[in-house]
């Protein structure tokens, strides 16, 4: 059934304090997310009963509300409208609001506020890159391929660029200086520069270093703007801003953070190849728990940085098998709880998302407010990561070209060691032993004997 986003947008503004009371606005591919000036303001119980929200993650200022795929943009869209509009016709002073996250908190937040936006670019430019790959294996459309590889590879090589936009504009700089500190990153001239008694690469340090020379840019940048008269501020400010910062990236920022790229890339390939099946019990096991806190965001750096670096990323994979475990749960929900109605009405709509990675609907809907299921879908996660963990120990491991789907969905960007086939199998075998797993603790383990009663209240 077409929801109506506007009302949608209405309800959920009424009960998070009113447009007045919500400072940003952003979303992620399900998720609506609001920072709020007084986090109190928020009723939890009406806003989880709004029959479009799916669940409810808040902590602090940060509100994220769960609705979807393709409903959340629309949603997104109003509630934007609506506190701009709101904003607009109020009397702009101080905005005192209280500040109650952690600096944890709000780095994770902040962090995924740079990178949530380019999962579509992300994810378009990698499914084209599987796409390339097909038709150079199979012969097909050889001359195309040349036009397909610049439009897939044209995003992921200039990825700094917008990655440090993103930041100037979430840390209150101007986004254009950001982006032109971040360009420093992937020029080709870097390759004539020496610091540490080595030339530079282009690209050095990755998005790591595209964020770090950006963040620098803004601090610079507000720095100078305080100190310059007005008339000469339209000058020396991005002058010296873009100097400096270009300066410390060259001679300090992408060195350290080439390191640190480098050793992620080192740590995660030691890990896979030498405790392959532990590491994938333990991250299969662990992130339904991330996604339910909205944490799981935090790791697109790391992704994005392995992506850059080596074509793909290895993680993805193994953490896309707590959605295999949700779904296995949730099947045995559906066969356990038969006079349930209602319950097996959600399981029916919530399903097919989740075997497209989108777990919420069932994270929310289902296995999170009957308690045990939750556990026994861990479960199953951690069984199908363990999985594709052994294999990485063989000497086969999958990883995806690009980050955002999961499930089923991630099928068209699997490559690994060993090619496309052999990726495809091992995940294929990774998301079975998920479901399998999934199902069979949940049936014996994850819920009473007993029927479950109406869930009239």
């Amino acid at each position: 059934m077409r929801i109506d986003p506007a009302s949608t947008a209405t309800a959920v503004l009424t009960l998070v304090g009113g447009p007045a009371n919500v400072t940003s606005v952003t979303h992620c591919m399900t998720r609506l997310r609001l920072t709020l000036a007084d986090p109190t303001a928020v009723d939890e119980a009406a806003l989880r009963a709004v029959p479009e929200v799916l669940g409810l993650v808040s902590d602090g200022p940060d509100c994220q509300v769960v609705l979807g795929p393709g409903v959340v943009e629309e949603v997104t869209e109003a509630v934007t409208r609506t506190v701009t509009e709101t904003a607009a016709r109020a009397d702009e002073g101080g905005k005192g609001g209280t500040e109650q996250e952690t600096g944890v908190r709000t780095a994770l937040r902040r962090i995924a506020n740079v990178f949530v936006p380019l999962i579509p670019a992300l994810i378009g430019c990698g499914i084209l890159a599987g796409l390339n790959g097909l038709l150079l294996n199979a012969g097909w459309l050889p001359s195309l391929s040349p036009a397909l590889s610049a439009i897939a590879s044209a995003f992921l090589a200039l990825i700094a660029v917008f990655v440090g936009i993103n930041t100037a504009r979430e840390f209150g700089g101007t986004p254009v200086l950001g982006g032109a500190a971040a360009a420093v990153v992937v020029h080709p001239g870097v390759s004539k520069v020496t610091a540490f008694g080595a030339h530079l690469s282009p690209g050095q340090g990755g998005v790591l270093g595209a964020l770090a020379a950006a963040f620098l840019a803004t601090r610079v940048e507000k720095w100078v703007r305080g100190r310059v008269p007005g008339a000469l501020d339209v000058l020396l400010t991005p002058t010296v801003t873009v100097l400096v910062s270009g300066l410390v990236t060259l001679y300090g920022l992408m060195y350290a953070a080439g390191a640190v790229a480098a050793a992620i890339g080192t740590a995660v390939n030691w890990l896979l190849t030498t405790a392959g099946a532990a590491a994938g019990l333990v991250l299969g096991g662990l992130f339904l728990p991330l996604v339910m806190l909205g944490l799981h965001q935090a790791l697109i750096p790391i992704h994005t940085t392995l992506i850059t670096q080596q074509g793909y990323t290895v993680l993805l994979p193994l953490l896309s098998m707590a959605g295999a475990g949700q779904v296995g749960a949730s099947l045995a929900v559906y066969v356990r709880l038969r006079h349930d109605g209602d319950l097996r009405t959600t399981i029916r709509s919530a399903l097919p998302a989740g075997l497209l990675g989108v777990g919420e609907p069932l994270i929310y809907g289902v296995c999170l407010p009957l308690g045990r299921p939750f556990l026994t879908a861990c479960a199953g996660g951690a069984a199908g990561g363990a999985f594709v963990g052994f294999f990485a120990m063989l000497g086969t491991t999958v990883g995806a070209t690009a980050i955002g789907p999961s499930g089923w969905a991630l099928f068209p960007l699997l490559t690994g060691s060993r090619g496309a086939g052999a990726a495809v199998a091992v995940y294929a075998g990774g998301l079975l032993t998920g479901y399998a797993v999934g199902f069979v603790a949940t049936y014996l383990f994850g819920l009473p004997r007993a029927p479950r009663p109406s869930a009239a209240t």
